[in-house]
């Protein structure tokens, strides 16, 4: 019986783990489709990022100034792969709060903040994407990854097509001291390993801002599910915002 649920669970996080990679490849791909192929819209949400963290407004006027007048007509359907773009690619809600003077603001869906890893250029979609996927993978990986679980996701994730100003030059250096540093992960060796083995952690801004149920809902939303087809990781995610709760 104990053998049979041991197994049953090892299916399920295998699922899940497949699941996981799809999503990261569907999510590169969409970008590719929506936004990698129009330089236009591509160049847009740096800007939005930026407003993001600031709490700024973004208006109509300002949009249109920076991705062309042109798109003036087309200006709804644009939008609307714009705004898909910020909600599966990096956790952000956009709505119009001002519909007269058409002005929107740029809410959190993730609750991260990604302080301290934005700049003006188009390496900040790369950056969050990154930061997004790996507290995904910790999470799928019982709470911590091991330095060669996210070695094997960059290793994948060189494979995937990508525009050359959209990849970053050194991204092991991003994850383990940008990210470190940032307070997103928490890089160490693993206890009485020898020779050493590292691992990462959910850090200590990951943990103030965003929650398992929020990283469970995102994946699910990428993937068109219900988070509770994931029935390991939402028990999990359920635990925490009870033990939350009740601190």
């Amino acid at each position: 019986m104990a053998s049979r649920q041991r197994s049953k669970s090892s299916e399920c996080s295998s699922r899940e783990e497949e699941d996981l990679y799809t999503s990261q490849q569907s999510l590169v791909l969409q970008f590719l489709c929506h936004v990698f192929l129009d330089d236009k819209i591509a160049k847009l949400l740096p800007v939005l990022l930026l407003k993001y963290q600031k709490r700024e407004l973004i208006t109509r006027a300002e949009i249109l100034h920076i991705v062309d007048y042109d798109y003036h007509e087309h200006f709804l359907l644009m939008f609307k792969e714009v705004c898909k773009c910020m909600c599966l690619g990096f956790g952000i809600d956009i709505r119009e709060i001002d519909p007269s003077g058409h002005r929107y603001v740029l809410l959190p869906i993730l609750g991260l903040t990604y302080n301290r890893i934005l700049s003006n250029d188009y390496k900040s979609i790369t950056k969050i994407d990154l930061l997004i996927v790996i507290l995904t993978i910790i999470f799928l990986k019982g709470n911590r990854a091991s330095e060669e679980d996210i070695k094997e996701y960059l290793r994948k994730r060189e494979m995937l097509p990508q525009k050359d100003h959209f990849v970053i030059e050194e991204p092991w250096k991003f994850i383990t001291e940008d990210l470190v540093q940032a307070g997103y992960l928490e890089y160490r060796q693993v206890p009485k390993s020898d020779p050493a083995h590292y691992e990462f952690l959910w850090g200590p801004r990951a943990k103030a801002e965003t929650s398992k149920m929020k990283v469970l809902e995102h994946l699910a939303k990428v993937n068109k599910r219900d988070p509770r087809s994931y029935t390991r990781l939402y028990e999990e995610a359920l635990r925490e915002e009870s033990e939350a709760a009740h601190s």
